[in-house]
């Protein structure tokens, strides 16, 4: 596991201290140690979490003629089973590294060498016969990769504040990305909040040659691929489980697992504590005064099953105020998830216990239906569809499906009256025969997004919103048909969109900040590729929320995990957000937003009274504050490194 970054130009002459300034900003990524690469036209540089060969695995990695040199992130969990192929092939291994498997893949497979690997990287490997660099990024996305490209040079890091370390990226924000923010409370990727900045999206490779100059991109994986699968749905599964325990539990440090009292985690578990070797250690976290959404006991309970050492984390109100400026700063994106303050309380707590690996969850609700909303998604988008192929559903079809958009994507369309849910789904049948082709029924009935699309234009000042495009929002989720399942189509969109920010990123760039690996096993993509093969042949979004999951590990786990109902995720987050309002409200009224054009003075001064709706999960108030302190952290940043510049473009503000 380590930080990475680089620059590759058309001028052979590359300006070391650049790649120099990013290393060092990459130090809680890799606090081991470091090394580097320079070359005519390209310099790469990396920080190193040793995890896989403690002594021996030190970057850059080389191949036999040393013509090849790759700079990794991540881990390769399949490397013992290809190092045996490459060794029968006549390759020779320097290390025992995971991340060696890379260059000499490459030298059998060139740039297809990403179709051979399983498990979670980003690379940057330079082929010096072909005067080409190579960028690849995992099929899931777990490892970051930010790009900034100019004519003649493409600049690369593992996070976003290591491409401003460089002094050649400009702070300045993007309209777009910012009303994106407001509207999902992250920038979906392959965004990024600044412009001239990218994410490699995940699934992807990017080559640039030197001579001639040329810079490609191109797609080599996406999980509506998948092959269909026939047989038991549970028992293929456990099957790939089994697999997966066995591949993410590879390590020459101690590891540990996330655990609250929910299925995701506890199959987690359960998996590596059959799957290691190592004694097996538990984290979680809860509130003070242990509210009703306190996990803990429960936790507990299934860690002294299983036979693992447990650790109790309580995090209260101070720690959650006191911390928020260096979680803003940890996110690296902004992402304005109060679960944030949970998930650095137990990476902080895994390091200080001296364990640099953990394992979690994300992934099952995103893959196995286990969002009500996204199942009424499928449910009301079907619906849609059949409006736009001319054979509108009948009318008690809607008063089961496609009320939720105006009913509340959170709240249970059975508690309306009768009366209420025959209206709202008359008006949504009328939007459906009128919606653009395309436009599914997602992320707007999310009420975090209504409030959003309600109230953006008269958040945002003049100039600012003449340069935002209002229907960007939307675009996410309109997908052109023929979609020839919509069910792997709305599967898809959740896990490009919500799961990649919001679950995956936010988890590294936490964890990392840490200098913690996490590693997330329900997302290893041939898991993804057996649940999608699957539903292929067996649609599953009609039956209990993650039934193939929970009858897939119905012998590790007791029945009450198991008949346990899924909960949301509810710390004390009224009390914090009041409390984040009391001691940071007061930045918002006169800050960066307004003096840069981006709020309305009269909007940032309502946004500072900290308002938080009913049913809201992430107000406007709290995305305002996090977007905020966000500006004043990397605008602060970009100063210091020489590379200042309005923070919004004099086109947009």
């Amino acid at each position: 596991m380590c930080g990475i970054c680089g620059t590759i130009g058309r001028d052979p002459r590359q300006p070391g201290g650049s790649v120099s300034s990013m290393q060092r900003s990459l130090r809680h990524r890799g606090p081991d140690g470091d090394g580097s690469f320079r070359a005519p036209h390209v310099a790469l540089a990396m920080t190193r979490l040793s995890i896989i060969d403690v002594d021996g695995g030190w970057q850059p990695l080389y191949d036999e003629d040393r013509l090849l040199a790759v700079v990794a992130n991540g881990e390769i969990y399949n490397f013992v089973e290809l190092r045996r192929e490459l060794e029968a092939r006549g390759h020779r291994f320097r290390t025992r590294s995971d991340c060696e498997t890379i260059v000499h893949l490459y030298e059998e497979h060139g740039d297809r060498c990403v179709e051979h690997l399983r498990g979670m990287f980003a690379f940057a490997l330079w082929d010096e016969r072909r005067r080409r660099l190579l960028l690849a990024r995992d099929r899931m996305g777990e490892k970051p990769l930010y790009v900034h490209r100019t004519p003649g040079r493409v600049t690369f890091a593992s996070e976003l504040k290591a491409l401003l370390a460089s002094g050649d990226v400009r702070v300045e924000l993007d309209p777009g990305a910012v009303d994106l923010f407001f509207h999902y409370q992250f920038v979906p990727e392959p965004g990024t909040p600044l412009r001239g900045v990218a994410k490699l999206p995940a699934g992807h490779v990017m080559t640039i040659d030197v001579d001639p100059w040329r810079v490609e991109q191109r797609c080599y994986w996406r999980m509506e691929d998948a092959p269909p699968l026939d047989g038991d749905p549970a028992e293929v599964v456990r099957a790939e489980l089994e697999t997966v325990a066995e591949l993410t539990t590879r390590s020459d440090v101690p590891t540990a697992v996330a655990l609250s009292g929910g299925l995701d985690s506890s199959a987690v578990a359960a998996l590596a504590a059959r799957g290691s070797t190592r004694p097996a250690h538990a984290f979680s976290v809860g509130y003070e005064g242990r509210p009703p959404s306190d996990e803990r006991s429960e936790a507990r309970v299934l860690a002294d099953v299983l036979d693992m050492e447990f650790h109790d984390i309580e995090l209260t109100t101070a720690e959650v105020v006191e911390s928020f400026p260096s979680l803003v700063r940890a996110w690296g994106d902004p992402i304005a998830d109060m679960a944030g303050f949970g998930y650095r309380a137990i990476a902080r707590a895994t390091r200080a216990q001296g364990i640099p690996v953990l394992l979690q969850g994300q992934g099952g609700d995103e893959l196995m239906w286990g969002y009500p909303w996204v199942r009424r998604g499928l449910a009301a988008s079907t619906l849609r569809a059949a409006a736009w192929a001319g054979s509108p559903a009948p009318a008690w079809r809607y008063l089961d499906g496609a009320s939720a958009l105006d009913c509340g994507a959170m709240e249970d369309p059975e508690s309306h009256s009768l009366r209420s849910r025959a209206r709202a789904a008359w008006r949504q049948s009328r939007r459906d025969r009128t919606s653009p082709h395309g436009r599914l029924v997602f992320y707007d009935l999310h009420p975090d997004f209504q409030a959003a699309r309600a109230a953006s234009q008269s958040l945002y000042a003049r100039d600012f919103d003449a340069a935002v495009d209002h229907q960007r929002a939307l675009s996410l989720f309109t997908v052109p048909p023929p979609w020839d399942r919509l069910d792997l189509t709305i599967t898809r969109l959740i896990s490009d969109i919500y799961l990649l920010e919001n679950g995956i990123a936010q988890g590294d760039r936490i964890s990392m900040s840490s200098s913690v690996e996490l590693r997330l096993p329900l997302v290893d993509y041939r898991l993804v590729e057996v649940v999608v093969g699957l539903r292929k042949r067996t649609p599953d979004h009609t039956r209990r929320p993650k039934a193939w999951l929970r009858e897939a590990v119905r012998d590790l786990l007791p029945d009450g995990v198991l008949a346990r109902k899924k909960r949301p995720f509810l710390p004390p987050v009224r009390a914090w957000h009041r409390a984040l309002f009391d001691a940071y409200g007061p930045w918002l009224a006169d800050g960066y937003l307004v003096g840069n054009g981006i709020l309305r003075p009269a909007a940032a001064r309502s946004l500072a009274a900290g308002a938080f709706p009913d049913g809201a999960g992430s107000p406007l108030s709290f995305k305002a504050l996090v977007l905020e302190l966000w500006c004043r952290t990397f605008a602060s940043a970009s100063t210091q490194q020489g590379s200042a510049a309005p923070l919004v473009s004099s086109g947009a503000a």
